[in-house]
């Protein structure tokens, strides 16, 4: 835990799309819970590129309040992008999510809290009872969930639930590609024993509309395709992308040899493994492009009535702007 003075103990990070209604009463009631914790706090919100007046209302909070700090990017960068972007800029020893809709109960975050110190190394809220549809929300959910905890071994029956506890060391440099956000925390490599559950109420939406549609549940099941290779130490690299994309071009062509020979059923089964493998290509080079190149930009950082501009916006360098915090000793290193 952080010494008095040394910075906040916990980093409470929010990524936000066109929340302008949900902004306000979510940060008084995260202020509220932190404050009744008695430790040093910090509430970072991240706002992905809203057109709405989203920035222009937390640009008014952050001025009113010290705890809390916006990490403006510059453009709609994805939800993952925003988290990843709320890690870099988290300085916290313990970070807590949250998503910006208000239907994660900020009174659940001292349960998960507790269970972290308990021994945990990141902990998932469960919601207990979803307040969406069914047939279109949670069932699929249900089923991506099953198949994330299978092919993973991490036993999360929520990965869709914003509300999770790390520990800070787990996060600092991860970089999310768009979508990937749904497989934490198994994309963080943590042991199985160590992942904890909680379960945590979920609210219907403050005000707005969803961000996600039916669509979202198809390239979930996508990405799934993936996840084996993902979730490995060391991740893979461009020399298995490179592999697995020669592999995809091989059963092409054996569809190909197939439909010539009329051979239908062989035809379609070639194709569908193509098809697979070309998904498992398309999302390791995304994995290895976000490690290599970031997956965020940064405009400004509103800490209190300052704003900090990022140096390196111009270069076009994405994610690669350093926190204000560590700019000095970065600085000083030659960087």
């Amino acid at each position: 835990m952080s010494e008095p003075g040394s910075g906040p103990a916990l980093s409470l990070v929010v990524p936000v799309y066109n929340e302008e209604g949900n902004v306000g009463p979510l940060h008084r009631e995260l202020s509220a819970v932190a404050a009744r914790l008695g430790r040093p706090y910090e509430i970072v919100f991240v706002n992905d590129g809203s057109r709405d007046d989203t920035g222009e209302r937390l640009a008014a909070l952050a001025a009113a309040d010290r705890h809390l700090r916006v990490v403006d990017l510059d453009g709609n960068f994805g939800e993952a992008a925003a988290l990843s972007a709320g890690f870099a800029h988290a300085r916290g020893d313990v970070v807590v999510t949250l998503d910006g809709d208000g239907q994660n109960d900020p009174a659940d975050i001292p349960r998960l809290l507790a269970a972290l110190e308990g021994g945990g190394d990141v902990v998932s809220g469960r919601r207990a009872r979803r307040e969406e549809p069914f047939l279109i929300r949670v069932l699929p959910s249900r089923v991506a969930n099953g198949l994330i905890a299978a092919l993973t071994g991490v036993p999360v029956h929520d990965c869709g639930c914003g509300l999770k506890a790390y520990r800070r060391a787990l996060i600092a440099d991860v970089q999310l590609p768009r979508g990937m956000n749904r497989f934490l925390p198994a994309l963080l490599g943590v042991e199985p024993a160590r992942v904890v559950e909680v379960s945590v109420q979920d609210r219907p939406r403050g005000s707005g509309r969803s961000h996600y549609g039916l669509g979202r549940v198809l390239v979930v099941f996508r990405d799934l395709l993936a996840l084996p290779l993902l979730v490995r130490r060391p991740p893979p690299g461009q020399v298995m992308a490179r592999g697995i994309a020669a592999a995809a071009l091989g059963f092409v062509a054996a569809a190909v040899i197939a439909l010539a020979m009329r051979a239908l059923i062989a035809a379609v089964a070639a194709g569908l493994v193509a098809a697979a493998l070309a998904a498992v290509c398309y999302n390791v080079i995304r994995f290895v492009h976000a490690g290599e190149r970031g997956v965020f930009r940064v405009r400004r950082v509103l800490d209190g009535t300052q704003s900090i501009e990022h140096r390196d916006r111009r270069r076009g360098l994405l994610g690669q702007e350093p926190a204000p915090h560590l700019q000095p000793r970065l600085g000083s290193a030659g960087h």
